[in-house]
């Protein structure tokens, strides 16, 4: 894009140069305040959009997980229905993802503009923590659905959530405190989540076997499902569904991201050309 720079020279005449600006995207954009809305919004679709291709691709890997670490000595996994409940799943993971990403990208830049160069890596954990509690009002809850349905206990998502109140109650949609996917460990890429994700298996365990009791009561809580698990399946039993836990986060990890950042490349020149049309 070129600029134009005027010069008045007597008597009265008025010369024009068109120089070009070395980026014109920065020029409109520096300067400026915080677009926190404008952060917020396209962070909000970039998201949703990142966690629905990454849940619908993964689907079947998550189900097979969740039904090996389910599945006590010498159960039989059941390869039927790996998409089951998949639609209902949908449905929480798309606000779920588009609140962490809609609450991580405008933090992480607050912090990165407010803290020194040498700690950015504290603003991305920072934000990636904050984006992960929010997130876990509505991922939680997706996630006990979820598993339930994989493990055929309902036959559909509505159907779960309105036994799981009628038996449980509302704490029912809560049996795990927090997802243990932490959102911090994806964000560091395939790679780390992946060994992430080996290394964290038998807490999964824990919280499948949990989430998936009902009313069960199967276990009392954490400690007792450890001494349960123990005690009649052995240690063994804590790294159930290992491999398609390791490839589900790996994989996930990388397509999530990729999608994230092509959506909010895209959003973002959509905005410069707004703002461009704007001005000019």
């Amino acid at each position: 894009m070129q600029a134009k720079s005027c010069e008045a020279h007597p008597p009265d005449v008025i010369t024009c140069k068109m120089s070009k600006e070395p980026n014109d995207s920065l020029a409109i954009v520096s300067g400026t305040p915080f677009d926190f809305l404008g952060v917020f919004c396209d962070s909000v679709i970039a998201g949703g959009a990142a966690g629905v291709v990454v849940e619908a691709a993964l689907y079947p890997i998550d189900t097979i997980k969740t039904r090996l670490q389910v599945a006590h000595a010498g159960g039989k996994i059941m390869l039927k229905g790996l998409y089951s409940g998949l639609a209902g799943n949908l449905a929480g993971v798309l606000p779920a993802s588009a609140i962490f990403v809609g609450v991580y990208e405008p933090t992480k830049q607050k912090l990165l503009k407010s803290l020194p160069e040498n700690l950015s890596a504290l603003a991305h954990l920072t934000a990636g923590a904050i984006g992960g509690a929010a997130s876990s009002i509505v991922r939680v809850p997706t996630e006990v659905v979820k598993q339930r349905m994989q493990t055929a206990q309902f036959a559909s998502a509505p159907d779960a959530v309105r036994l799981i109140l009628a038996k449980e109650g509302f704490k029912g949609l809560y049996a795990a405190r927090r997802d243990l996917n932490d959102p911090e460990v994806a964000m560091i890429g395939a790679f780390a989540g992946a060994i992430t994700g080996a290394i964290t298996t038998p807490l999964d365990v824990i919280k499948t076997r949990l989430m998936v009791q009902g009313s069960e009561n199967q276990y009392q809580g954490i400690c007792d499902c450890v001494r349960t698990i123990m005690r009649e399946e052995g240690s063994p039993a804590f790294w159930k569904g290992i491999g398609p836990r390791v490839l589900w986060i790996g994989i996930g990890g990388s397509i999530f991201f990729g999608v994230l950042e092509r959506t909010k490349q895209i959003l973002e020149q959509r905005r410069i050309r707004d703002q461009k049309s704007k001005r000019y």
